[in-house]
């Protein structure tokens, strides 16, 4: 069966899906670090905010329409929520500011790209709206 790297193709061609799996794979490493009293605290609360962004992405190109608009919201959520728990876990000493400050960057370029995509199908929305025939 070939990997998910040889079946490109969908989702998997968006540059911010892209990203996202790699904002994923960093704060997977950054949590790993943390201490284990932490499991359910912090390091589960980051680890499914990064999971969710690219998986949101994922699920509404799946379905289109007004459900990807909705979707790439819920990913752009998940990354302010990842944003915020990043800058906690430095404040209290659990991320190193140079760990915490790469995961930021990363946020901050794939929160760009989302709010280019969420306009972008705006867009496309609005367009498509204007040329419907009257029912």
């Amino acid at each position: 069966m070939p990997s998910s790297a040889e079946t490109k193709g969908g989702h998997r061609d968006l540059r911010v899906w892209q990203e996202a799996m790699e904002l994923a794979e960093v704060v997977y490493r950054l949590t790993k670090q943390f201490p284990r009293d932490e499991i359910y605290g912090l390091t589960s609360q980051m680890n499914r905010a990064a999971v969710s962004i690219p998986s949101n992405l994922a699920e509404g190109y799946g379905r289109g329409g007004r459900d990807y608009e909705r979707f790439v919201g819920m990913a752009y959520g998940s990354l302010l929520e990842l944003e915020t728990q990043t800058e906690l876990a430095q404040r209290i000493g659990l991320a190193a500011p140079d760990h915490a400050a790469d995961v930021l960057r990363r946020t901050a370029s794939v929160g760009r790209m989302l709010n280019g995509l969420r306009k972008g199908l705006k867009r496309t929305r609005s367009r498509s709206s204007t040329n419907d025939p009257e029912p």
